[in-house]
């Protein structure tokens, strides 16, 4: 018999009750999967690193995002290199700044209330702040930052930063502390807001640059920022 077979309605209607459900199982399975977090690629001449940006810290978190979205990091320095330390940028007075200018005092013009609470394990992403009396509230930079490369610590070192500062490590952080290192002596007193989660090794790459005397590389690290998702 030729011609089309007619399928009785209740058959279609079940059909696209069907389809209908699995488009909903498919959308509710694929929202319960993706990733909460918001990452951005800090590229280099030395590799790129992977940053989480922490929901623990949203003030500093949204002002990042907000700073990366305009480009306002594309073509900074990271003007200070310390070995052992950190290093730090996007001081917008870097950008094209001659051989030899003393950097770090530029912004956006505005600070950001302290979010204090991370600690300074190695990768971590932390603001820059002025220091002492002029900044009795801690409030970061609006837009400088440094990432942590720091040293591996041990027992002895974590106890002294507990004692003097009144902090108590749970036992991943001190794992951390004392396997890729860090620096507690920085801790309670920086926002900390993200942290490096691939290409920790760029940061020893730019830490090893030879730099003057005000810590500044002698050959210019650019950066540009780039928000992942």
């Amino acid at each position: 018999m030729k011609g089309r077979i007619k399928y009785p309605s209740t058959f279609i209607k079940m059909k696209k009750v069907f389809l209908l459900a699995s488009l909903a199982l498919i959308l509710i399975f694929s929202q319960c999967n993706k990733d909460p977090n918001t990452y951005v690629a800090i590229d280099t001449d030395f590799g790129t690193m992977k940053v989480v940006l922490y929901n623990s810290t949203p003030k500093h978190k949204a002002n990042f995002i907000k700073l990366v979205k305009k480009g306002y990091y594309d073509g900074l320095l990271f003007h200070r290199v310390m070995q052992g330390f950190m290093i730090q940028g996007g001081d917008p007075d870097s950008k094209d700044a001659p051989k030899g200018k003393f950097l770090g005092l530029g912004g956006p013009g505005y600070t950001i209330s302290a979010e204090i609470g991370a600690p300074h394990i190695k990768g971590t992403l932390a603001a820059a702040r002025l220091g002492g009396a002029e900044n009795p509230l801690k409030q970061s930079s609006g837009s400088q930052f440094y990432i942590v490369q720091g040293m591996v610590q041990n027992a002895a070192q974590l106890k002294a930063v507990e004692g003097r500062k009144g902090i108590t490590y749970n036992s991943e952080q001190r794992r951390l502390y004392t396997t890729i290192g860090g620096t507690p002596a920085l801790d309670g007193d920086y926002t900390v807001f993200g942290q490096v989660v691939e290409g920790l090794e760029v940061i020893d790459k730019i830490a090893a640059v030879r730099t003057d005397r005000s810590s500044r590389p002698l050959k210019d690290v650019k950066m540009k920022i780039r928000l992942l998702n």
